[in-house]
């Protein structure tokens, strides 16, 4: 089957030094480019993320500290990045919540310019959990009756997760579906921005969550003291809470856009 594309995508998976969005580094990524012609063409790079990497993480994904120790960093490659990637277009595999966040705290830490807005994002996990509810390697059983060879290896799993999504719009054409309240859809249709949309299942206003809108549309705090309250009115009542969180340890994306809020209450 053949993916209705009227500009690239790309699907990335991303071997890390840990879980923190905000702390931990790229070893590893692999990106599978789609064309609008669904021809492919894949870039791995190894990554020197200029930190320790952890034993037991080194145990799960089989990438040691010599492994990467000659290996160019984040920043000397993200001119390459940036050229493979395009204006596309992304997918993964949980990559809203993890890999994608991950990839733009890396451009922002090198002080490159990487935008995602405009671009629609695809986790090929959020329609697998609505659809099958497994993981990557029982989804890659499941749809493409295959063993996942190799797990934990970026360029393993997302060969993986793209024949995953290619099998995933075979599967579901034409199949719907009743919610919790009754109303009957058609939830996967080969269209990227239905697609997009099904794969949004928060109404995150950063990509960590950290900042939601709440049901009349207002970034509202998800977390601590200020829990459901509006950043505006917040940063206006207690302005040293910006502050705070601008010097603690939240990733760069969020600080960008609880800056671009604040800075939208002067205007």
């Amino acid at each position: 089957m053949k993916i209705n594309l009227n500009k690239p995508l790309v699907f990335l998976d991303l071997e890390t030094t840990g879980l923190n969005v905000g702390s931990d580094r790229i070893v590893e990524i692999s990106l599978l480019k789609v064309n609008t012609d669904n021809s492919t063409e894949t870039l791995t790079k190894r990554v020197n993320p200029e930190m320790p990497i952890p034993a037991v993480v080194s145990a799960i994904h089989g990438i040691y500290d010599k492994d990467v120790a000659s290996e160019p960093n984040f920043k000397e490659l993200a001119p390459q990045f940036i050229k493979f990637i395009g204006n596309a277009d992304f997918a993964g595999f949980n990559s809203n919540k993890f890999d994608i966040p991950i990839l733009l705290e890396e451009f922002l830490r090198v002080e490159i310019e990487f935008d995602i807005d405009g671009r629609k994002l695809i986790d090929v996990q959020n329609i697998f959990h609505l659809m099958e509810p497994r993981n990557l390697r029982a989804a890659y059983k499941f749809y493409c009756s295959k063993t996942l060879e190799n797990a934990h290896s970026a360029e393993a799993d997302v060969k993986a997760t793209y024949e995953i999504f290619v099998a995933q719009l075979q599967r579901y054409e034409g199949l719907k579906v009743t919610d919790e309240k009754g109303n009957v859809t058609e939830p996967v249709v080969n269209n990227i921005q239905k697609l997009s949309e099904l794969s949004s299942k928060s109404r995150n206003v950063d990509l960590a969550g950290r900042i939601v809108f709440n049901e009349a549309g207002i970034p509202v705090f998800s977390f601590g003291k200020h829990k459901d309250k509006g950043v505006v009115e917040v940063f206006t009542k207690e302005p040293s809470y910006y502050n705070w969180m601008m010097q603690g340890d939240f990733p760069l994306y969020t600080k960008r856009v609880i800056t671009k809020l604040r800075l939208g209450m002067k205007q």
